[in-house]
């Protein structure tokens, strides 16, 4: 919701008026001074959308804030123009609406489209996030990085590696929903405050590294890519299973952990629907992104979202930090999944986080059953992530 300044206004008086945090207002208008606002800049306030009311016989502006539970300059604020003591019926106004529910993430097969079109809501809502472009997929679709927070300790969180596991995007999305909601109402989640964690953590999402894997498992090939598609998919038109990227390459196979032993071993020797780790390490331009994503932002602890299994993978070659065990302990027990700390497996980010960084990195397998997972356990797995995604971020 946008507000002008007036004579007198200060950010402080809005997050009292509106009752927001003070830094959520700052971080929502980056370029304006708090010290020096000027008459007439416009103000995001978050947390609130404006909303369009015809005046009816007996309204007032007193009224209408009551029923609205806001202060009445509230009112004034959003209608700078309109004299109170002179409201006709019919006459419209706009009447500030706090979001008490969380903006409703579609439980659909969620391909790039709705990501970016849920990702502008959640902006227009709340703005004192961040959307960064961080680079490209092969077909040129952005891979988009959310930043919030206001910490030291920086944590990382993505989803869709693989494009048949495209259902742990929208459950990341929703964990994210549920904080952001959280932040400009005041509330709990869980019995934790999250104002408290915005000012704890420096918060990093990519919640869909495969765009181009994704919108092939759900909505098919391109015209013009069709038949190449097919035949890396041994014959089929049927995408259903595919996990790598556009080009046949699985991406969390990419990374430089020991990538030799599992190009050795791999079955697949070509461009195919899955397990085909290149011609080299971090030939893919998402690989790409991801590897110079944590090396440049230096993340303190990193999650990377899959499907199936409901267990998690922990370690790598003896390399992880005494931290990782008491995360470990934690996740399993907020999630009821089992921590597993060694799998026979090389080449993957969480691989290669630990091993370049020396940190607490984490492969979460969500859920139950044969990839990709039907939404009806949506729910489900959404509430066992909920206690790890806190965790992450709180611990």
């Amino acid at each position: 919701m946008q507000v002008q300044i007036r004579s007198g206004d200060s950010l402080w008086y809005y997050s009292q008026l509106f009752l927001i945090p003070l830094n959520l207002i700052i971080d929502s208008n980056p370029s304006i001074n708090p010290l020096a606002l000027q008459i007439g800049q416009h103000v995001q306030i978050p947390g609130f959308t404006g909303e369009s009311y015809v005046i009816k016989q007996g309204d007032t502006f007193w009224k209408l804030a009551r029923r609205r539970n806001v202060n009445v300059d509230a009112l004034l604020l959003l209608n700078p123009n309109r004299d109170p003591n002179f409201l006709a019926v019919g006459d419209s106004i706009i009447l500030p609406r706090r979001v008490i529910s969380p903006i409703k993430m579609r439980q659909v097969p969620y391909h790039f489209s709705l990501l970016s079109e849920d990702l502008s809501r959640l902006k227009a809502v709340y703005p004192f996030i961040q959307i960064n472009t961080i680079g490209e997929s092969v077909l040129g679709k952005p891979i988009q990085e959310i930043r919030l927070g206001r910490g030291r300790k920086k944590v990382h969180l993505n989803a869709s590696f693989h494009a048949n596991e495209w259902i742990t995007t929208p459950i990341l999305m929703d964990a994210l929903n549920t904080f952001l909601l959280s932040l400009t109402n005041g509330s709990s989640i869980r019995g934790l405050s999250a104002y408290p964690l915005y000012e704890q953590v420096d918060l990093s999402i990519v919640p869909m590294v495969n765009p181009d894997g994704v919108d092939l498992v759900l909505n098919g090939p391109l015209p013009e890519r069709r038949d190449e598609l097919i035949q890396m998919n041994k014959g089929s038109s049927d995408f259903t299973d595919w996990k790598a990227n556009i080009r046949g390459v699985d991406l969390n196979n990419q990374f430089p952990a020991n990538w030799e032993i599992e190009k050795e071993r791999k079955e697949e020797k070509a461009p195919a629907a899955r397990d085909y780790p290149g011609d080299a390490p971090l030939t893919e331009p998402e690989a790409v992104v991801m590897a110079n994503l944590a090396s440049n932002k230096r993340f303190d602890r990193m999650l990377a979202l899959h499907t199936q299994g409901e267990e998690f993978y922990w370690g790598y070659e003896d390399l992880e930090p005494p931290e990782s065990r008491v995360l470990a302990q934690e996740f399993e027990r907020v999630s009821g999944y089992q921590a597993v700390r060694y799998i026979d497996s090389h080449a993957g980010y969480k691989d290669w986080f630990i091993q370049e960084f020396r940190r607490p990195g984490f492969t979460l397998e969500l859920g139950l059953g044969t990839n990709p997972l039907p939404l009806s356990q949506f729910n489900e797995i959404y509430e066992e992530f909920l206690g790890i995604f806190l965790a992450s971020i709180y611990m």
